[in-house]
């Protein structure tokens, strides 16, 4: 069963280098989409460069207005459909995954249970002190973002689900934060239902065998380096639905008040010194709790 990931980038190339790096070896094939927000964006050469680098090739390069979150989506689940029964590690260019187990493991797992996603929830990384680091292309990006936590959620009430692996045929919602199974958009819900009547985690309903695992995968999110203040100021100022910009500018609005950092101490954040190992982070029971109870 092959392996595909694929990711949207465009406005921002900081972590597409090392994003690339983390699944090229885990993956069979990679789709790199290209989001521009006009002919003479920048950002094309920027991603040119690191996929030649790489030996990656561009899948596709698309104009569109600046910061349509929606439309982010849409491509993600056209390119999906390409290979509808393959598996797809669905990613934005700063979100590295951690699994519990190797990823053809889980596979095998959702093979045999005819599950066609997995669902997970934001980790956000964040530097030292709860600065925001300069990253280049050598960096070290786990030393650099040594502090883990959730700091999206409890400033802008940003969803923080995320479905990170799912067959190429079954749709993702708007911001890749839920699927669609029959047309229905599946919420935690139906994970809770099973858990407290018992069913196996792997089945999660009997009624429902193909929506979830039960497996839940780390989505780190590495947007807080030293470019952050400036893109959330960028988006916020787009005053369009489809751009979320009031969260955008709850989260600028508290970085600026608290001088340009992230206040590790705030017990909001849950806030922990951590690694690339799945089981450091002593918080990520409440994580997902929070994430399969969260509602807009």
């Amino acid at each position: 069963m092959n392996v595909n990931l694929i990711t949207v980038c465009g406005h921002n190339t900081t972590m597409l280098r090392h994003m690339l790096n983390h699944y090229k070896y885990i993956v069979d094939n990679i789709f790199v989409v290209v989001y521009l927000s006009s002919d003479k964006d920048r950002v094309l050469s920027e991603v040119t460069e690191i996929t030649k680098d790489l030996n990656i090739d561009i899948h596709k390069t698309t104009i569109e207005e600046p910061f349509n979150w929606e439309r982010v989506t849409e491509l993600y689940n056209q390119t999906k459909m390409l290979r509808p029964y393959d598996w797809w590690i669905v990613a934005d260019d700063d979100e590295f995954h951690v699994y519990p187990r190797q990823i053809k493991d889980i596979i095998e797992e959702c093979e045999e249970w005819k599950c066609t996603y997995v669902t997970g929830a934001f980790l956000d990384r964040i530097g030292e002190n709860g600065k925001f680091p300069v990253i280049n292309d050598d960096s070290d990006v786990w030393k650099k973002f040594p502090l883990v936590g959730s700091f999206r959620l409890p400033v802008s009430n940003a969803c923080p689900n995320k479905i990170p692996l799912v067959k190429g045929h079954v749709e993702i919602t708007n911001g890749q934060h839920y699927a669609k199974i029959r047309g229905e958009t599946t919420y935690g819900d139906r994970w809770t239902y099973a858990k407290e009547k018992g069913f196996p985690a792997i089945r999660q309903h009997p009624l429902y065998p193909d929506l979830n695992t039960g497996i839940f995968i780390q989505v780190h999110h590495f947007k807080w380096d030293i470019t952050v203040i400036g893109r959330l100021r960028e988006v916020s100022r787009i005053k369009k639905d489809y751009t979320f910009h009031k969260e955008y500018r709850d989260m600028f609005d508290y970085i600026i008040d608290n001088y340009g950092r992230i206040d590790i101490e705030d017990e909001r954040f849950m806030i922990e010194k951590g690694s690339k190992n799945y089981d450091d982070y002593p918080h990520w029971d409440k994580i997902r709790i929070q994430a399969l109870e969260y509602r807009v």
